[in-house]
């Protein structure tokens, strides 16, 4: 009887100097040996794209990134800011970058969503040694976690995603200006600014865009015709 007592006051004390640990591990996370991340995000337009749909995939995607490795305690989002714009000309960019330099930050590593949101060509390759110096690392999900230029194929990898990213702005321009040589030649279409001398502007029907045409705009001021 007296054992079984014994066993029980050892048991109670056990549980009672165990628990404060515990407590404080579900009180501090970022202690627990997970990393505390900010987020960094963009969107180019916002006349154009939906802010906060773009958002919510690039943080979704970011959060799926560092599941499990660590949390995110802070967010840095541009808006209506193209991506060949360098990371000091970017307000929430030059921002997170003016936090590297205060000990007392409250992240450990930065994480995007996506390559080509954050960056265009080789940009990824003048922020990281930003970052390396102040001892903090990028989560990258095509990297699929942090970026380590030490090796060989994380270099390959930075230089193909900085090619691509070039690759779609260009392939947008090229496909953007070529689609109205054709629509001005072919088409006869005007495609803004002032109607060139001895030419007027025509009703040409519905707009060309079937949500518009839905909507009733017409393309009355798309096309110019030679004045009779």
């Amino acid at each position: 009887m007296g054992e079984d007592r014994g066993n029980v006051d050892l048991l109670a004390s056990w549980l009672g100097q165990s628990r404060p640990a515990v407590q404080e591990r579900r009180r501090r996370p970022d202690q627990a040996g997970g990393l505390r991340f900010a987020f960094y995000g963009r969107v180019s337009t916002a006349d154009f794209q939906e802010r906060a749909s773009s958002r919510r995939w690039q943080r979704d995607a970011a959060d799926e990134l560092v599941a499990g490795g660590g949390v995110t305690v802070a967010e840095f989002f541009d808006a209506d800011r193209s991506r060949r714009l360098l990371w000091r000309d970017r307000p929430q960019a030059a921002r997170l970058l003016q936090c590297l330099a205060d000990p007392a930050r409250e992240f450990d590593a930065v994480v995007v969503g996506e390559y080509e949101r954050a960056f265009f060509g080789d940009q990824a390759l003048t922020v990281l040694p930003l970052l390396d110096a102040a001892g903090v690392r990028l989560w990258l999900p095509e990297a699929n976690g942090p970026v380590d230029l030490s090796q060989a194929s994380h270099q390959v990898l930075m230089m193909l995603l900085g090619a691509q990213s070039k690759r779609e702005v260009l392939r947008a321009r090229f496909r953007a200006l070529t689609a109205m040589r054709a629509q001005a030649r072919d088409e006869g279409r005007f495609l803004g600014g002032r109607p060139l001398f001895g030419y007027r502007l025509v009703d040409a029907g519905p707009h060309p865009n079937p949500m518009h045409a839905n909507s009733g705009y017409s393309d009355a001021a798309c096309r110019v015709s030679p004045l009779s």
